[in-house]
């Protein structure tokens, strides 16, 4: 049904640490995405950790997951005082959110960065405010000398690679077409990249779908029509690749089966399109790690030593999945 991509992520950590300062981040979030202010948590206790988080959005059923667990684990009765942003992918939002924490004298700052550049500044500033930073998913790519205390979130160049291996056990003569995430996002880069160590050179076209639906859905309108030859599409995405769906449906084609549709990410509507045999293989991304971003916050303004990053575990699925499985998926 699955094989379990812990051990191997756990190899890959080493490699991992040596690109510490160009770390990458997951694949999308859901939501309201409506509401661009801050929503106070906890009852603002002497003995609580007063937290700043910055969510990138609400692009993706990942990030509706994501967010859920991060505001269900860093709660009063884990010792913290959460403040809640959601910077609807807006990178200048995001830096306003952070300044606003620095200026609110937090204890500790967690974030979820919409690209990997443009932090230099607001992590300088946050730095000479003496406040720590865990990042979350995604990782920056900056200047500052040891700008974060530590990172926690899944091992895109690992998911890339996943792909890539069972394209190439599957598919080895499959033209492909690459469903892109939002460029310059960890995810993206690092997805593409281990991707393409395996079988870069079958890749025959790209596009961004921005991790969300209606654009993957737009992408792959216009990619069937430029590579009329291509046959599986790597999303870097489901909800990019529920959008390949329609798009390759409203041609008079079979999803997962004229196309092969290989995506990252296993939220309940990606496994479903597995089951129902539109999907042909997901990587598990997994968006559930609040309980352990929690851990680590409490760790970090205790003064202790942590790790300078936490892979969460992960597995992979193929259409051997039963509906009972999906439907018994947290997310």
């Amino acid at each position: 049904m699955f094989s379990s991509r812990g051990a191997r992520l756990r190899a890959t950590a080493a490699l991992a640490t040596a690109a510490m300062l160009a770390l990458a981040g997951c694949g999308g979030g859901n939501g309201d995405g409506g509401d661009d202010g801050a929503t106070g948590g906890g009852g603002g206790g002497e003995e609580l950790i007063r937290v700043g988080f910055s969510q990138l959005g609400a692009e993706s059923g990942w990030r509706t997951a994501n967010t859920q667990s991060v505001q269900e684990s860093l709660s009063e009765e884990n010792g913290i005082d959460l403040t809640f942003v959601d910077a609807q992918q807006k990178q200048e939002n995001q830096i306003r959110a952070l300044r606003d924490f620095v200026s609110q004298d937090m204890d500790v700052i967690a974030f979820s960065p919409v690209i990997e550049t443009g932090w230099d500044q607001v992590l300088q500033e946050i730095k000479d405010a003496g406040i720590p930073v865990v990042l979350v998913d995604r990782t920056v790519e900056t200047t500052v000398e040891d700008p974060f205390v530590t990172w926690i979130g899944s091992d895109f160049r690992a998911e890339g690679v996943t792909a890539g291996e069972w394209v190439a056990e599957n598919h080895p003569d499959a033209q492909i077409f690459e469903l892109q995430g939002t460029m310059g996002s960890g995810a993206q880069v690092d997805r593409q990249e281990g991707f393409r160590e395996v079988v870069g050179d079958q890749v025959i076209g790209e596009a961004s779908g921005n991790f969300t639906r209606a654009e993957g859905r737009t992408a792959v309108e216009a990619a069937l029509q430029a590579y009329p030859n291509m046959d599986l599409i790597f999303s870097h995405n489901d909800d990019m690749g529920l959008g390949a769906i329609e798009a390759i449906e409203a041609a008079g084609m079979v999803p997962g089966e004229d196309i092969t549709i290989v995506t990252v990410d296993a939220v309940k509507d990606g496994l479903q399109a597995l089951v129902d045999g539109k999907f042909n293989y997901v990587v598990e991304c997994n968006p559930v790690f609040g309980d352990q971003l929690a851990e680590l916050i409490n760790q970090v303004h205790a003064g202790e030593e942590v790790p300078e990053q936490t892979f969460v575990e992960e597995s992979a699925f193929d259409q051997t999945i039963t509906q009972e499985f999906v439907d018994a998926r947290p997310y």
